[in-house]
Order: C-alpha cells, then sequence, then structure tokens
C-alpha cells in the first residue's frame, strides 16, 4: 500500500516526487496495535507522522522543520530538534475528540532558540538526578528535556538565558568545544533518567571521529563514566527497553543489544540500509533506514561489504523487527526526495495525527483555551 505525502509545495512549483510504500500487512500492523509513528529526515527538512485514514488506509502527514533530528514524544507532548531551535508541540485534542479526521493535532506551543548545537537525540527525564564529571563537577539535574548536543559533545538541557546548560560529557573529552570531536549522538534512559550514551569514537580533537568511523563506536555509562562497550561501528539509537540495551551498529546495518556483563555487541537483525532511529512497540522495534550511497560519512563502511555479500540495495525507510524471532515482519520504504532518516516514536492510542506548522496560516486560526 503506497500514499503520497500530504503537504504543499511553492506556488506554481510541481510537488517533489515523494512515495511512501507499506508492506502488506503495515497498516494492520498499525491498527492491530492502536499507533501511529512519527520520522524525522534532516536531509530533506521534513517530520513526517504516519497513522491510518478511516478506510484503512495509510496517512501520511508532513510538515517542513528545516534540518529536523531528534524525536522526543511522551503523554500529548512532542519535541523536536531542527537547525537552531528545540520544539514543544502538544496534542490539543482530548481523547475521542477529532479534527476533520485527524485524532491528534501536534501544536507547536514553544521553542527554544539553541543556535545550531547539531542536537541528535532528544529525551524527557522523569526524576531529579545527579551527574559528576571531571570539568563540570557536581551537576544536580530536575525532570525536564535533555538532549544530545553534539556539536560540543555532552548532554544537556535549555536554558532561558543561554544556548544550552551543560550536565555531562563523556570522560575522554578534555574540554568543552564547538569542535564535534567524538559525535556523540544517541542517548538511553533508564528508571527516567540518563543512563547510556553512544559515540562514533573516544577522539579529543576537532572532528576526530571522521577518522574513526569504522569500529571505534563506544558506549558509556552516564552514571559511573565508564565506557562499557567499544568496537562498534558508528553506533546509534541506544534504548533501554525490558530490562535490556539496544542500539543501532549503523557502520554494520545491524539492529542489536549490548550483553553488560561483557560489553559485547549481540546483533538481532541485520536491515539494508543505515540505521539511525530506534523505538519499541510490545514484541516489536522500530527500525529507521537510509541510504547510504553517495553520502561520504556513510563511505568505507563495513556495511558496504554487507550488502554486496547479500546482493542488496540501501534503503530508506521503517523496518518492524519481531523480537522474539529478529525477523523483519512489516516495512515502509520511502522513494523519492527522501534518503535519509534520523529518528523515529512511536504514538500510542493514536490512529491518525497531524502537525501545524509555523509557514502556513494554521497556526494563526488554531485556537485553544486552558481548563482553570
Amino acid at each position: 500500500m503506497s500514499a503520497p505525502a500530504s503537504g504543499r509545495s511553492p506556488q506554481g512549483a510541481p510537488p517533489p516526487k515523494l512515495e511512501l510504500t507499506g508492506s502488506r500487512q503495515f497498516t494492520a500492523w498499525l491498527a492491530e496495535q492502536s499507533l501511529s509513528l512519527g520520522f524525522t529526515t534532516y536531509q530533506a527538512g521534513k517530520f513526517f507522522l504516519i497513522g491510518l485514514q478511516k478506510d484503512g488506509r495509510l496517512s501520511v502527514f508532513e510538515r517542513t522543520f528545516e534540518r529536523c533530528m531528534g524525536l522526543c514524544a511522551t503523554g500529548n507532548s512532542l519535541f523536536l530538534s531542527s537547525l537552531y531551535q528545540l520544539w514543544r508541540f502538544e496534542n490539543i485534542l482530548e481523547p475521542g475528540q477529532l479534527s476533520g479526521d485527524f485524532d491528534a493535532l501536534y501544536v507547536p506551543q514553544m521553542s527554544y532558540i539553541t543556535g545550531d548545537l547539531d542536537i541528535h537525540d532528544v529525551a524527557m527525564t522523569t526524576t531529579d538526578y545527579t551527574l559528576s564529571t571531571k570539568l563540570l563537577g557536581e551537576r544536580v539535574c530536575k525532570p525536564g528535556i535533555v538532549f544530545v548536543n553534539t556539536l560540543f559533545g555532552c548532554l544537556a538541557t535549555p536554558s532561558e538565558t543561554h544556548s544550552f546548560r551543560p550536565i555531562w560529557h563523556p570522560p575522554f573529552l578534555s574540554k568543552l568545544a564547538a569542535e564535534d570531536r567524538c559525535h556523540l549522538n544517541g542517548l538511553a534512559l533508564k528508571d527516567g533518567q540518563p543512563a547510556y550514551v553512544t559515540a562514533v569514537s573516544q577522539s579529543d580533537v576537532a572532528d576526530g571521529w571522521r577518522d574513526r568511523r569504522s569500529h571505534s563506536g563506544c558506549v558509556i555509562d552516564v552514571g559511573s563514566n565508564e565506557i562499557i562497550a567499544t568496537g562498534l561501528s558508528m553506533p546509534h539509537s541506544p534504548r533501554w527497553y525490558r530490562d535490556k540495551l539496544w542500539l543501532l551498529n549503523s557502520g554494520t546495518g545491524e539492529f542489536g543489544q549490548i550483553d553488560l556483563a561483557t560489553g559485547r555487541f549481540e546483533p538481532v537483525a541485520f536491515c539494508p540500509g543505515y540505521l539511525r532511529g530506534l523505538a519499541f512497540a510490545g514484541d516489536f522495534a522500530i527500525v529507521g533506514l537510509s541510504q547510504s550511497r553517495g553520502n561520504k560519512t556513510f563511505s568505507e563502511l563495513p556495511l558496504e561489504d554487507r550488502l554486496q555479500a547479500k546482493q542488496a540495495t540501501p534503503r530508506c525507510g521503517l523496518s518492524v523487527i519481531d523480537l522474539r524471532s529478529g525477523d523483519v515482519v512489516h516495512s515502509l520504504r520511502i522513494e523519492g526526495v527522501v534518503e535519509e532518516l534520523y529518528d523515529v516514536v512511536v504514538l500510542p492510542q493514536v490512529r491518525r495525527p497531524q502537525a501545524i506548522g509555523t509557514r502556513s496560516d494554521e497556526i494563526r486560526r488554531v485556537l485553544s483555551v486552558a481548563a482553570e
């Protein structure tokens, strides 16, 4: 089942080609799981919401946010990072309420102007926590949004007066500098607080990670400042789920988990693409795939040999993996102008979501009144 993306093109300009095709049972799976999906593509500057129309066909809704990357969905809130802002959206519809045929309407309520920090993963902490590092000392943090500040190689929270407030950094960094030294990119929460991060290397010089992309990736325990896994290939999207640490070994095209006792990466499934973006629903993992060819960052990685050995072409889209078998049971294939994805989130109990953008008159006409 395929669907064109809904959206607007400049007046008089032909819409760019974009086609999203679900596998035979993809829409049935969305209905069975009572969920919809959101994902970002910084390459095309689009935020997509995937759900179901009344007749069961695929619903595809998109909005434009320049270099949008990290996504976090919690309750009625949705957070999105873009080129120089961190946005908060709120679903303003009550349970059972509709806006046209949509049962969720995400409206931008505020944004922090962060500057171009190259924000990657975004998460919402739910408990008080304390972090300690050599450069920052002890930082006491309250529940709220935390993000991976890739440019400075640290975890950070928004600031009311500055671009960000750093709260943690990897132990091998000798200073916080706007140099993207190790390409810190992923964040996993455990028990409502930051627990694990991924980095492409342990380099401590400007852009040093680019020379060590193939086998120098690592996982760091945020609480202990210990490096618990090494030898990974451009790891991304660590997530703590069902008492296990999962991640994407992007440079090999593998989804799997880290054995915390040994630090070994245990593959569960291979997907034909460069993997980024990971979310879970019940017994399933949803993984984002990007095409790897033509991008220098993705070249000269083990993924190239794996694809050639399997006689596979890299794809862009989503794969749904059954955690019980490791099989890819459903997929959403994306063809056209979108070639790379970054993050994916699950929106439980939402059938057909939409979002209000900031570049049209709609934002002027969507009004809501807070209850006293």
